[in-house]
């Protein structure tokens, strides 16, 4: 494998224009090559960023080209794992958008294809690369708020006017919870290091078969968590670790610096606070980078697939619990 891993992105999907390609043209040790689309139009967009791109008309031609180390994967969330498992086969490594599957039981083909192969994939989950959440893990399991007490994380936006987002429909795999959920509740996961042992409550309410709306509270060990995403609701970002001595307060915690700035507050006793600021890290271009040293060097990577399983995981007890369409 050549020193920069050669980068392919399978289709040609508004985000990955507007976060992943740039993110991949400014990573360390990255490189953006080519780009699966039938679609021109779509195509000459990445083109006027990254002027030595290939376009391939298919997925299948993507894949099959060797100059290509790696590909990215920005599908709708129903076609994420045939296509990791075709990437694997042709002998790239994976970086697939979240949630990688849509129940749990699912990622184990993928587990086992990416240990046949030995080859790398990941589910594109970018916030536990970002300084604000390694930096919020350290204080929380170093002890900087005592002993935990409660969780409170909640993911919030209003998109019922684009009913033809796949998002908003369920054929594609939409849902808030299969959106969203996997950031509320692998935050949780992520800092604390722990897993729950039961959902307690769940209210999920749906349109269009489609979940837009779920609040659920959840028992983890030595302290409670809740839970609240919607796709019905006013823009809201927020994760709070609240223990016996002290409170952290993770502000824009999901997107970084365009939701808000990012930043982390800690609050302890005679009503000392303290804040950090994240005003320049870029957990897409982080993220890029922490999978290439995967790749190259063998590193440890910060959300490996089973903790991406386990998230599902989660996911799949609130459905069960607050039932499904």
């Amino acid at each position: 494998m050549t020193e920069a891993i050669r980068w392919g992105i399978l289709g040609a999907a508004n985000f990955a224009y507007e976060q992943m390609a740039p993110a991949i043209l400014l990573a360390r040790g990255a490189d953006l090559v080519a780009l699966a689309s039938s679609d021109p139009a779509k195509a000459a967009r990445f083109q006027a960023i990254a002027p030595r791109l290939t376009v391939h008309g298919s997925y299948d031609a993507l894949l099959a080209d060797p100059g290509i180390d790696a590909v990215y994967i920005p599908l709708p969330n129903h076609l994420h794992v045939d296509w990791t498992l075709k990437a694997l086969e042709a002998g790239k490594h994976v970086l697939v958008e979240k949630p990688l599957a849509m129940r749990a039981d699912a990622f184990d083909q993928v587990i086992a294809a990416r240990d046949r192969t030995g080859l790398f994939a990941a589910e594109a989950y970018m916030i536990v690369h970002h300084p604000q959440f390694l930096r919020a893990r350290e204080l929380v399991q170093g002890g900087a708020i005592g002993r935990l007490v409660h969780v409170d994380a909640r993911f919030t936006y209003n998109n019922a006017e684009a009913t033809d987002n796949i998002r908003n429909r369920p054929e594609t795999g939409g849902g808030g919870l299969p959106d969203i959920g996997v950031y509320v509740i692998g935050a949780a996961r992520f800092v604390t290091g722990a897993e729950p042992a039961a959902i307690d409550f769940a209210e999920i309410r749906y349109e269009n078969g489609v979940d837009v709306f779920a609040r659920f509270d959840a028992s983890f060990p030595g302290f409670s968590y809740s839970g609240l995403v919607s796709m019905r609701a006013f823009s809201r970002q927020e994760v709070v670790f609240q223990g016996d001595e002290g409170l952290l307060r993770l502000t824009c915690p999901f997107n970084a610096n365009v939701h808000d700035m990012a930043a982390l507050t800690l609050e302890t006793g005679s009503g000392r606070r303290e804040e950090e600021r994240f005003p320049t890290a870029n957990h897409y271009v982080l993220q890029v980078e922490n999978f290439g040293r995967t790749v190259r060097e063998g590193v440890a990577y910060p959300c490996p697939l089973e903790f991406s399983r386990g998230t599902q995981a989660m996911i799949d007890m609130v459905f069960d619990k607050g039932g499904r369409p």
